[in-house]
């Protein structure tokens, strides 16, 4: 009986233990984050105001030229605004594609809307552009060039980068953003399968209301309707196997530049679904950014 009661508690504790580690474990899809060594790494750098949780990751070549200021990208993740985070594989990606090849990175994390029924736009819109303006701000410091800044943003990070490349102070996205006296204007920007055209969409946690409720409000939202002869140049890619974010997103906004007169680029992708990095399956994606970058920016090796 003394045996069976012991045996007994000792299958009880077993099935307690192996409870806790199903409990306990990561799920499947969490991998350890790989951070690359041969780049520089600062990371959860402060840049938004204080009180706020959002931070930002930089980049640096691990032996930058001597005497020179370095060009600078703002990488802002995507997630439908509802998720996302700076240091997903993809933003690592594209962090340490850029430090590579003598540009530095700054990828950011930004207000996502967590609550239903509770409004965060346009906070992204406001922290985004706050991104550019820090880097303004502490381009002596850093060793980066304050006129040579551009911007890449992947699916709700590519509604972002448009925005921050179409809109100025005149749009009134400006004056809520901290240091408004300095300048959000990037040189170029670089749009992976950016949601554009939001009434084209779903309706989305960050408004707090629908597309019926609120038309105006998710036309403001959408990039594309801010397009003048004055913006900055842009390279938008995108999958034709996407299906998350239609096609259709990124033709709608290559139209819109192509009728403002702004230079651009529209590369699709045979067989890309929606999230990649620079480096998919169907192809390497990293001449392609890089060669962009170098023309609008002058090349990150050689200064201005």
């Amino acid at each position: 009986m003394k045996a069976r009661l012991i045996a007994g508690f000792a299958f009880a504790v077993t099935l307690l233990v192996c409870a806790r580690a199903q409990t306990e474990a990561p799920p499947p899809s969490a991998k350890p984050v790989v951070w690359p060594t041969d780049v520089r790494i600062e990371h959860d750098v402060a840049y938004l105001p204080e009180g706020r949780t959002e931070k930002a990751d930089l980049y640096f070549p691990i032996d930058p030229p001597k005497g020179r200021l370095l060009p600078v990208v703002v990488i802002i993740h995507g997630g439908g605004f509802n998720d996302g985070d700076k240091g997903r594989p993809r933003e690592i990606n594209i962090g340490q594609t850029l430090a590579r090849h003598g540009y530095v990175g700054m990828s950011i994390n930004y207000k996502l809307a967590k609550e239903k029924g509770v409004a965060t736009w346009p906070q992204p819109v406001y922290d985004a552009k706050a991104s550019v303006r820090w880097l303004r701000l502490n381009a002596a410091r850093l060793g980066l060039d304050p006129d040579r800044i551009a911007v890449i943003g992947c699916s709700a990070g590519g509604n972002l980068a448009a925005m921050l490349a179409l809109t100025g102070p005149a749009d009134e996205f400006d004056s809520a953003s901290p240091y408004p006296e300095v300048s959000a204007a990037v040189r170029c920007a670089i749009d992976f399968y950016g949601v554009v055209e939001l009434l084209d969409y779903h309706d989305m946690k960050m408004f707090a209301k629908t597309r019926a409720e609120a038309p105006e409000l998710y036309r403001r939202g959408s990039p594309n309707r801010y397009a003048d002869a004055k913006d900055a140049p842009m390279l938008i890619v995108h999958g034709t196997a996407d299906g998350t974010v239609k096609v259709s997103h990124s033709e709608v906004l290559a139209a819109a530049l192509a009728k403002a007169g702004v230079e651009h680029q529209l590369v699709l992708i045979p067989g890309a679904p929606h999230t990649f990095d620079l480096q998919p399956k169907e192809r390497d994606l990293r001449p392609l950014v890089l060669e962009f970058l170098d023309k609008h920016m002058g090349s990150a090796s050689s200064g201005r």
